[in-house]
């Protein structure tokens, strides 16, 4: 488990499929590609949104109007791993209704599971964070997929954002048939950290009133 060092050079190499890593100063930034790609960005400002791929654009951020089903889980809640949080989602511009997150891991990887990242991701160690997701509230969310963001003990970014897969963690998403209440799917966040920083938990941000007080889960 890690904190992270200041990266100041701007890489472009080829990867396999579509994925991207980011490397802020501030670990609140956010990244994917069309193109295979690898890049590096320093900063000490606010974070920074560089996202382009349209699974990203997809997943935004729920509004006053989507009023979730039933009772959620409070902004700033802190859960354990295993436990259920429950809150209000909305995908794309069309699709809104209100889910269950229960994180079920967080699991080390080794830098050897970057290998299709290529040179630019030496000094990364990955983090897998396995979810169980649930529709609560029986909306049709089907297709949608979720986002959660590993922190450091200091609640903040880890400063690597990766996007894409390893053949230890394959991120799904809802199939057509996530439609229905008590509808569930399983799923792998990739997230990393740089070497020697530490990972202390798991959180979710994206829904309105969340974005600066997330629920987080801590092993």
């Amino acid at each position: 488990m890690q904190s992270f060092t200041h990266v100041n050079r701007t890489l472009v190499a080829a990867s396999v499929g579509a994925l991207a890593l980011l490397l802020s100063a501030c670990g609140d930034a956010t990244t994917g590609t069309a193109a295979p790609a690898v890049t590096t960005e320093a900063t000490s400002e606010a974070p920074v949104e560089t996202t382009s791929s349209a699974a990203s654009k997809s997943s935004t951020k729920t509004t006053a109007k989507d009023a979730p089903v039933g009772d959620v889980t409070a902004p700033g809640a802190k859960l354990k791993v295993g436990e259920r949080a429950v809150v209000p989602f909305k995908y794309g511009t069309d699709k809104n209704g209100t889910i269950a997150l229960t994180v079920t891991a967080i699991e080390q990887g080794d830098n050897a599971d970057l290998a299709a990242f290529g040179e630019k991701a030496k000094g990364i160690t990955p983090f897998y964070i396995r979810v169980t997701v649930e529709n609560v509230g029986g909306t049709d969310l089907s297709y949608s997929s979720v986002s959660l963001r590993a922190v450091g003990p200091d609640g903040k970014g880890t400063g690597v954002i990766i996007s894409g897969d390893t053949a230890q963690c394959e991120s799904e998403s809802a199939k057509k048939d996530f439609t229905t209440a008590g509808a569930k799917y399983e799923t792998c966040v990739l997230q990393g950290a740089r070497e020697g920083a530490k990972v202390a938990g798991a959180t979710f941000d994206k829904a309105e009133g969340y974005e600066k007080s997330p629920v987080t889960w801590t092993s």
